[in-house]
């Protein structure tokens, strides 16, 4: 349980981002599995976090707010603005203790060390007729090389304002943190003293107002494998409350009056050792209260005050907004009576998107032996050496998260996804993160799809679930991103850039004048799109290990064709998921889909479908990088899969794609369940706009006896006699990332491109649509909340929340960016 790394880890450059507009993502809210924790995108560095429990009543603070939890069933916690280059603003509503939290994080570019920031945290009643009191404990400690030092001076009333830390550490060097309590002039009252227990504290702006302070130090056991003191610091923090309330509640409890009240009790114990790393600030508040916390880098020399956040807050919500409507506008196609409602909600799902990205650094455990029967090969090595779960080297990963509350680290398949949104807002961002993706393929090619890195994050994940095999795919989502990124170059270079047109949507917004002759630098946002060189060495430097994850995918998942007599034109392209149980194939996506019995001999249309997209995409890559062999060969393969997914895939007695398996005479047959897997060559646009097959592919997808809701398309038929059965995780319910990829299909190729079904194409499309936006919304509004999936039956939210992973893709359906 320590803060300090061992020096083991600390080998190799502490900040190896701060170029081409990085610098401006070195800070953020890169612990989205707190309500409000800010840190560095740097392995070894200062850490924050804030908490609070309330001291209406004793009770009050086995509800005590730091990690975003479901089971604390606040009302919503939604960053109404985000921007991952300049900061934003989060409302918090906490019914249980009547708060109204609101936190805003101001970036303050300057300096070499990725700048400075401010916060401020304030909060007012939810309800005016119940009293709001509050204990709010700010918290900073270094994880890592460097050190934090108080130098506010303790007087005879307590701590002077402002609190102050200075500090230093390899990636920051030397910083100031400063927490200062604002105070309202306009709302003044007497001094207040409790006489039972000598506790005087004076009313401000009609928020009593009292501080504590608490210090600790941690020094590494002899073997390093303790949790770093980020992971248990809010164990520390509360043990050493409770412990105080403990001591000081004893020489009440046969006193006739009663126990003092609970602020009192309730205190860090205001001590601080010596050396210490780990700081926690707590202010006691009744009423209306607000402070703020500057961060300043020595090497910006910039002093920072309340101003700064008033005047920089104001300015970066007028820039996003403006901004917002220019990426996400609403296209007319969206008739709505309540479209400002939509706007609103559009944004706001888009900055928790981009409020939820998150920074990691840590182990990972990897199981290279394990394999079910069915996936184990014959000339496997039975060696013993690699067997067994291990602990692999820390990585690092910049990754966006599907939910906050419940799934707070990287999963491989939705982040492709994330990114398709992400994209479009900050394109570099979006660079970042796949870059980021990209470095964890490993020598074999492989990548882990779940990044549980470090104890943290292993916290949250049962321990079954913990370990990744390294012969276990994930739906290639990745690609999706790669292709995103050369459909908006090529966009962008057939066009005329911002700076031809006159304009920066840089940091702060600002429209520079037709005719203005100080030449613009490229927008931070999209510095890979102006500059046609450094987009190029991007995309080369991302070909090679890409084509090796490719060529990991294609030798490891491969599926038999002539083994059991199959008829297909390749004898080659075939493939089945490993790593799948009985009744799940968690490695496709969609974990409890109704599948054939686990065979060798199985083979899975979704993963097939997936692979002809990622060829497609390996294609496109290749041919933009000048590597014209690899482009060919590419060609070929594609066509071979997609003659494949016709020859093995489709049936003729059902009138769908299918998965194909194994029977007891050994004999090839279809595994017909419609649902979204029946859909998977028009979802990814392999089928051709004029296939015998589209109209009744279009049927089923139109059909409300099977997958068409007024919410969105379902994920199995509802006649299914599985529907809504088991854990009906996929059985049924609507997923929004899937609805997606159908209203891609239909609005970007068929109903596009001609052929005999486009008109039809075109109205399921808008009717789609619609369903899908004023469902998502209308839920939003009812919960608010997005959710993971939605009830098949009654649009109802379901499961985990905010879950503004790829929910959030309803932005980008909105605004039909496809």
């Amino acid at each position: 349980m320590k803060w300090l790394w061992p020096a083991i880890l600390l080998a190799g450059p502490v900040l190896g981002h701060a170029n081409n507009g990085s610098d401006t993502l070195v800070w953020g809210a890169y612990r989205p599995n707190l309500y409000f924790g800010l840190r560095p995108r740097i392995k070894q560095s200062l850490m924050t976090g804030l908490m609070w429990f309330g001291v209406q009543d004793y009770k009050a603070i086995g509800k005590t707010r730091h990690a975003c939890d479901q089971g604390d069933e606040l009302d919503s916690y939604i960053w109404s603005t985000y921007d991952a280059r300049e900061g934003g603003v989060q409302v918090i509503k906490d019914g249980l203790n009547n708060l109204k939290l609101t936190t805003e994080f101001l970036k303050v570019p300057g300096g070499e060390h990725g700048g400075s920031w401010a916060a401020r945290i304030k909060g007012e009643p939810l309800s005016s007729d119940k009293p709001l009191r509050m204990s709010m404990i700010f918290y900073a400690g270094m994880d890592g090389l460097g050190g934090l030092d108080m130098e506010t001076e303790e007087n005879e009333n307590g701590l002077d304002e402002p609190l102050t830390l200075t500090g230093s550490s390899p990636g920051l060097d030397d910083f100031t943190l400063r927490i200062v309590q604002i105070l309202n002039t306009l709302l003044t009252g007497p001094m207040l003293t409790d006489s039972r227990n000598g506790l005087a504290r004076v009313i401000l702006s009609g928020c009593v107002s009292h501080q504590e302070l608490y210090g600790k130090h941690e020094v590494y056991d002899s073997n390093h494998s303790a949790k770093r003191e980020t992971d248990v610091a809010p164990e520390h923090i509360l043990q050493n409350v409770i412990q105080h309330g403990t001591e000081a509640i004893g020489p009440w409890k046969e006193h006739p009056g009663g126990p003092p009240d609970p602020s009192f009790v309730y205190q860090l114990s205001d001590e601080v050792l010596t050396g210490s790393t780990l700081y926690a600030v707590q202010k006691l508040l009744d009423g209306p209260f607000q402070f703020d916390v500057f961060f300043e880098s020595a090497s910006a020399k910039q002093k920072l005050n309340s101003a700064t956040l008033d005047e920089g807050i104001r300015a970066l919500t007028e820039s996003y907004n403006r901004r917002f409507d220019e990426v996400f506008p609403v296209p007319s196609t969206y008739k709505a009576t309540n479209l400002e409602s939509v706007k609103e909600f559009s944004k706001a799902i888009t900055s928790n998107l981009i409020g939820g990205v998150g920074y990691f650094y840590g182990t990972s455990i990897v199981d290279k032996g394990f394999a079910f029967e069915w996936d184990q090969e014959d000339d496997a090595d039975d060696s013993t050496e690699e067997k067994g779960a291990k602990l692999t080297e820390p990585r690092e990963l910049l990754t966006a998260t599907p939910s906050r509350s419940f799934f707070p680290r990287g999963f491989y398949w939705d982040e492709g996804f994330h990114l398709l949104h992400i994209g479009e807002w900050d394109n570099d961002l979006s660079l970042e993160i796949l870059k980021d993706w990209i470095g964890l393929i490993n020598d074999d090619g492989w990548v882990g799809r779940e990044q549980i890195l470090g104890e943290e994050a292993r916290s949250k994940v049962p321990a079954e679930f913990q370990a990744q095999v390294p012969t276990f795919a994930n739906p290639p989502t990745v690609a999706m991103a790669v292709t995103a990124f050369i459909n908006r170059l090529k966009t962008h270079q057939s066009g005329p850039s911002a700076q031809d047109l006159g304009m920066d949507f840089g940091m702060g917004g600002a429209q520079i004048p037709l005719g203005n002759e100080v030449q613009q630098p490229p927008s931070v946002h999209s510095r890979y799109l102006e500059d046609s060189e450094l987009s190029l060495s991007y995309l080369k430097s991302i070909y090679k290990p890409l084509k090796r994850h490719y060529d990991w995918f294609r030798r490891t998942q491969r599926g038999q064709i002539k083994q059991y007599g199959r008829k297909a034109r390749s004898r080659t392209e075939a493939y089945r998921w490993r790593g799948r149980s009985k009744d799940h194939v968690l490695t496709s996506g969609m974990d409890d889909y109704p599948r054939g019995p686990p065979h060798a001999g199985e083979l899975h249309l979704d993963l097939i479908s997936w692979m002809a997209f990622f060829t497609r995409t390996m294609k496109d890559i290749a041919e933009f990088v000048g590597e014209t062999d690899d482009a060919v060969a590419f060609g070929e393969i594609e066509r071979a899969m997609l003659d494949n997914i016709e020859d093995l895939h489709w049936s003729d007695e059902h009138k769908m794609y299918c998965d194909a398996n194994i029977n007891d005479e050994d004999e090839s047959y279809h595994v017909c369940d419609k649902g979204y897997l029946s859909l998977f060559p028009l979802l990814l646009s392999l089928l051709p706009p004029d296939s015998p097959h589209l109209g009744h592919i279009l049927d089923l997808l139109r059909d409300p006896e099977h997958l068409w809701s007024p919410y969105g398309l379902r994920s199995l038929s509802a006649s299914h006699e599985l529907f809504g059965q088991g854990e009906n995780y996929w059985k049924g319910p609507i997923w929004i990332q899937m609805n997606y990829l159908a209203l891609g299909a239909l609005h970007k190729t068929y109903g596009a491109q001609e052929g005999p079904y486009q008109q039809r194409a075109k109205e399921i499309y808008s009717e789609l649509r619609k369903n899908v936006i004023d469902n998502v919304h209308k839920e939003y509004e009812r919960t608010g909340y997005v959710w993971e999936q939605y009830d098949a039956l009654t649009g109802e939210g379901r499961r985990s929340h905010p879950f503004t992973g790829w929910t959030s893709l309803v932005t980008l359906i909105i605004s039909e960016k496809y």
